[in-house]
């Protein structure tokens, strides 16, 4: 690796770093993240966990939790560059495309972590058999990829805005509905045992939706970051 490829390697890693140890410290997203899906999936489960769902309503539900749990903190990343005024010293640090890579992973942490957490209490609270669990996770890896992939994007654009969480899910919603539809599609198959042949092009779809969003994400974050 060349000099200049390490000091980009090692300039993203210290910005996750940073990010890591600030949230260690107030664990402000965590508890974004987990108390809103935990909450969510508690009332979800109470309402409708004795009724007998279809594999397909079983799917939404759950990408619905993640979805608005991801709206409640992935957002945070940039706002607290903002609040603290620290966004200008990231700017003399390193050039956008590090800065990006940093939060990026951050964020895929976070949602990793999160469907860790979440996906077997949504197994045990809403009695569901998962047949083919190695589709199920490819699913969800690639869905949580594509969804920080866009949201770090659009945390960015809403970071100087005043209605940061209201716009957040705007801007969000159309962005990823390609990417829950498929997810939906992907999960409903894992759930219904329809293996490979009928999860294919849900996969690919999410696959290619997670190269196309970063692709596109880190040629366009130079001109919202230091627009």
């Amino acid at each position: 690796m060349s000099s200049a490829s390490s000091a980009w390697v090692s300039k993203a890693a210290a910005v996750l770093v940073k990010d890591l140890r600030t949230e260690l410290r107030t664990r402000y997203s965590l508890n974004a993240l987990f108390m809103f899906a935990f909450t969510t999936l508690v009332v979800v489960s109470f309402s409708l966990g004795q009724l007998g769902l279809s594999s397909l309503v079983h799917a939404a539900l759950y990408w619905i939790v993640i979805f608005f749990s991801a709206m409640s903190a992935l957002a945070g990343v940039f706002i607290k560059e903002e609040d603290t005024k620290t966004a200008q010293t990231l700017r003399l640090y390193a050039r956008p495309s590090i800065i990006y890579t940093g939060k990026l992973i951050y964020n895929i942490l976070l949602l990793f972590l999160l469907c860790i957490l979440i996906t077997p209490l949504y197994v045990i609270f809403m009695h569901v058999e998962v047949p083919d669990p190695g589709l199920l996770i490819l699913v969800i890896f690639l869905g949580c990829i594509g969804l920080a992939g866009a949201t770090t994007l659009i945390g960015a654009i809403v970071a100087k805005a005043s209605a940061r969480s209201a716009l957040f899910a705007v801007l969000s919603f159309p962005v990823l509905l390609p990417l829950l539809v498929a997810a939906i599609a992907g999960t409903n198959a894992a759930l219904a045992n329809e293996g490979w042949s009928g999860a294919e092009n849900h996969v690919k779809l999410l696959a290619a939706y997670a190269v196309i969003m970063i692709t596109a994400s880190v040629v366009l974050f130079d001109f919202v970051w230091n627009g």
